[in-house]
């Protein structure tokens, strides 16, 4: 659906004060050394330690664990370079957004900080975006901030070219072959990174998904708008579905009706999480009508305070 919308700038001056706005916070809130946005799988063994409930199987110190006779896990030193790629959904459901920005503009700001928090320390970043016609849009991942750059400008340009409004040519199901564009070729293990607002049923998706994170860290990045949670008592709305045309006229003065809506936004969202959660990824929600930056900085810190404290998947 589409409603009225901030107005947007668009081009390198916006790009420019975005990517500016996410370094200063950034490197204000996060201060000191920084391997990547999540703790990598790596390659060189580390230490061990006991076994705790979420930790992944797959990291399971057999030896360690016979001698003992209590469920160990091998501990890993992640790579000093890490390989991150974007899979970045530019689909028509995003060219919607009722506060602050548009979800694409939240997308676009998004693929900024996690380029932002990735590339630093020769790490790669490479991206994947569905930006409508028949082909993805493939960005090979390079080291260097002129490369990471150069990648954001790509999104921004298909943003302002109008990438979701052609992706209404493209299946119903496109998040699922964005997904899988990460899994084949096979890549060298690291992160991986899905922005979109997931409102492909996740039965679509939650395959490829789970394959992704069973050679990578994965993170999705959920963004949505609080009107996609529980519609305004505004009277008499039309909305139109971005992905089909259609136009419904709705009465948003019926308190049943927005009840109903908003239980079947939150079961909605339930089955997002559970698909993430199942494939072992981890997530953060960011709203097009809050501090989002502040959210995703205080996602980083529970992550590095999860790390400091030996904690796994």
């Amino acid at each position: 659906m589409t409603a009225a919308a901030p107005e947007r700038a668009g081009g390198e001056a916006a790009l420019r004060r975005l990517q500016l706005l996410v370094n200063r916070r950034l490197d204000g809130l996060l201060q000191g050394d920084y391997l990547g946005l999540l703790p990598g799988p790596g390659s060189e063994a580390g230490e061990s330690r006991e076994y705790r409930a979420g930790d992944d199987v797959r990291r399971m110190d057999w030896p360690v664990t016979a001698r003992t006779t209590v469920p160990h896990v091998r501990l890993t030193v992640a790579d000093r370079e890490l390989e991150t790629w974007l899979a970045v959904d530019l689909s028509p459901s995003l060219d919607f957004g009722s506060a602050r920005m548009l979800k694409r503009d939240l997308v676009l700001a998004a693929t900024a900080a996690m380029t932002h928090l990735t590339v630093r320390g020769g790490n790669r970043v490479g991206a994947v975006v569905n930006a409508g016609g028949p082909d993805l849009v493939r960005r090979p991942a390079r080291p260097g901030r002129r490369e990471a750059q150069g990648l954001l400008r790509t999104v921004a340009r298909l943003i302002d070219e109008g990438g979701a409004a052609r992706a209404r040519q493209r299946p119903a199901d496109s998040l699922a072959p964005l997904i899988e564009a990460l899994n084949s070729p096979p890549r060298r293990r690291g992160l991986a990174v899905v922005i979109s607002d997931f409102l492909d049923p996740p039965e679509r998706w939650a395959w490829q998904l789970r394959k992704l994170a069973t050679r990578h860290e994965v993170l999705a990045v959920e963004v949505l708008d609080p009107c996609e949670l529980e519609l305004p008592a505004a009277g008499v709305l039309e909305l139109r579905d971005p992905e089909t045309g259609a136009r419904h006229e709705v009465q948003t003065g019926d308190r049943d009706l927005r009840r109903r809506y908003a239980q079947a936004a939150q079961r909605q969202r339930e089955l997002i999480a559970d698909a993430v959660r199942t494939a072992g990824a981890r997530q953060v929600r960011l709203r097009t009508d809050s501090d989002w930056l502040l959210d995703l900085v205080r996602f980083v810190a529970a992550q590095r305070h999860r790390r400091s404290r030996g904690g796994s998947r």
